[in-house]
């Protein structure tokens, strides 16, 4: 576990360490070297970058937000209504995964062109909430599965109506599925690359789209990248390790069943 450890945490660790570094430092030395905040200074010195780190938290909480408020009822109705087609339509939300972003990149980009979604929040929240619901949908039958719909009937029967029953007694017993749900959803959203830097460009930014500006003809300024990667992979850790019992259960007991 300490072999894996180091191997899973290092990336990390040499990030925040070329973060610290002066450029004239970057090749020459290793981990002796003089630590400066200089390039964080440099990264927040015009403002940009907040008004890029806004832009991400806004459309990855919107696509997620809308994942939960659709894949959440979705799960339950896979799980509990035997109906016809019912395998059909999860496995068509699952082949919504299936899709790599460049082929459908194309496509996406000529109707949000035509019906005015390019560079809108509006537009990735859509496609980001597309891709959220079937991880979100298929995570949650399996909780939903594992409930005896007795619990229901006997919560009903003591004068509950169903909404008071989802709410109150399903909810609860399905949140670490949906911690772990939407942790995924959150992390592949924030992380996302291609979709923000096709379907986006100059109102809406975020901030993996930003690590090309650090990118010249002339140089590469490693220090402002790294430091942008750092705060950029900040919220992520945090929310990972605040929520980290739920995610544990939740990875481990939502098992996908068919």
């Amino acid at each position: 576990m300490i072999i894996y450890a180091v191997f899973a945490l290092f990336p990390l660790f040499w990030m925040l360490l070329i973060s610290l570094k002066q450029e004239n430092q970057m090749f020459n030395s290793w981990f002796i070297f003089t630590p400066t905040l200089q390039n964080y200074i440099d990264l927040f010195k015009n403002g940009k970058y907040i008004w890029y780190f806004i832009d991400n938290m806004i459309i990855s909480f919107g696509a997620v937000g809308i994942a939960i408020l659709v894949g959440v009822p979705a799960a339950y109705a896979l799980a509990r209504f035997d109906f016809k087609g019912r395998e059909d339509i999860a496995f068509t939300f699952l082949s919504f995964r299936f899709a790599p972003e460049i082929l459908v990149i194309l496509p996406l980009f000529l109707i949000y062109q035509k019906i005015g979604l390019y560079d809108t929040f509006a537009g990735l929240i859509w496609v980001y909430q597309l891709i959220s619901v079937p991880l979100i949908i298929w995570i949650l039958r399996g909780y939903f599965e594992e409930i005896s719909p007795e619990l229901e009937y006997a919560a009903q029967l003591d004068g509950y109506k169903w909404w008071q029953v989802f709410i109150k007694f399903l909810l609860p017993l399905i949140k670490p599925g949906l911690v772990a749900a939407s942790l995924l959803a959150f992390i592949y959203t924030w992380n996302d690359f291609t979709f923000p830097l096709l379907l986006a460009g100059e109102k809406v930014v975020t901030v993996t789209v930003t690590s090309l500006s650090y990118i010249s003809s002339d140089t590469i300024r490693y220090g402002q990248m790294a430091a942008a990667a750092t705060i950029a992979a900040l919220p992520e850790v945090i929310f990972a390790l605040f929520i980290q019992k739920h995610l544990v259960r939740g990875l481990s007991l939502g098992a996908i069943k068919g």
